[in-house]
């Protein structure tokens, strides 16, 4: 299988590309502007292909190449950037996914396999999160998702493409830059790293649902292989909140450090859990790192890269 991955050399893209170097036949090219991402994040002999995904000139790649799949990784991320800069948002996420989907249709692509987002819910507390859902979400982020998740069922539904969205839960793990949905845990592990304390947005009771990224990459590689439309939950299926997060960093830190908690963030959405069942139906499998160790391995990650150690 001749697989791109748009967006390959960033965090997620780092830990899926790990994945893909252990299948057998299966030929990966990446395709990143290297805005976020960084070329360390892919392994020698896997070919980078610097580019924006809104690029016309993208089409002639598919055209040379013949992919078989394409996991559309390739996003703007940052919730407060999309409130700020709304259009910049709309333009990456959803001009670039069309870009991406008009390129498969002429190309002859058969699966996509889209990086959606919690973020598509909003603030419900009919936890945990079904796909069923009405999706409200607060964010121009979270609306980019959403509309794009119309846009791949539209291609299911006109051109036959079977498409897989892929909602995520809260992201973490090694490589993870300080920016980005869910980057909480990167940041503390910064600050910790550098000896510093960390900043609390609220009063540390908000939940979150935090997924390996290991096990998000899981999800991506054995979601081209579904045949049809999909949308699926990738989650814990467990509520977590920042004060139980913290209590996590203390033992993998093995010190106790300063917490300042300030005000609540524009557009933060305070308790989020998805359910796992479809993930655990359609994909085969359920996301299983445990937070204790997963917090640990990022941590011990940072200290590496930083120096610190």
């Amino acid at each position: 299988m001749k697989i791109l991955v748009t967006g390959g050399a960033g965090f997620i893209g780092s830990h899926l590309l790990q994945l893909l170097g252990r299948q057998k036949n299966v030929e990966v090219v990446v395709y990143d502007n290297l805005t976020s991402g960084r070329r360390e994040h892919v392994p020698e002999g896997v070919r980078l292909l610097e580019g924006d995904v809104r690029d016309k000139a993208l089409a002639r790649l598919f055209l040379q190449e013949h992919f078989e799949a394409v996991i559309h990784l390739a996003a703007q991320t940052m919730v407060p950037y999309s409130l700020q800069h709304p259009d910049e948002d709309c333009s990456v996420n959803l001009l670039g996914l069309l870009n991406v989907l008009e390129c498969c249709r002429q190309g002859g692509v058969k699966n996509v396999v889209f990086s959606s987002s919690a973020a598509v819910y909003g603030d419900n507390l009919n936890i945990p999160l079904q796909e069923e859902e009405r999706l409200l979400p607060t964010s121009a982020y979270g609306i980019t998702k959403m509309t794009s998740e119309h846009y791949l069922r539209m291609y299911h539904d006109l051109y036959g493409l079977n498409t897989t969205v892929l909602r995520f839960a809260n992201v973490y793990g090694e490589r993870q830059g300080a920016g980005g949905e869910g980057g909480v845990v990167s940041i503390f592990c910064k600050l910790l790293a550098a000896g510093q304390g960390v900043t609390v947005f609220g009063n540390g009771e908000q939940t979150r649902d935090f997924v390996y990224a290991g096990d998000i990459a899981e999800a991506l590689w054995r979601g081209c292989q579904l045949a049809g439309h999909h949308v699926i939950n990738v989650s814990t299926q467990k509520e977590t909140s920042v004060n139980t997060l913290l209590a996590a960093f203390k033992r993998a830190v093995g010190r106790d450090f300063p917490v300042h908690y300030g005000p609540v963030r524009e557009g933060d959405i305070f308790r989020s859990v998805l359910s796992n069942s479809r993930c655990r139906e359609l994909l085969g499998f359920c996301p299983a790192m445990n937070l204790q160790e997963g917090v640990a391995r990022t941590y011990a990650e940072e200290l590496r890269t930083s120096g610190a150690v």
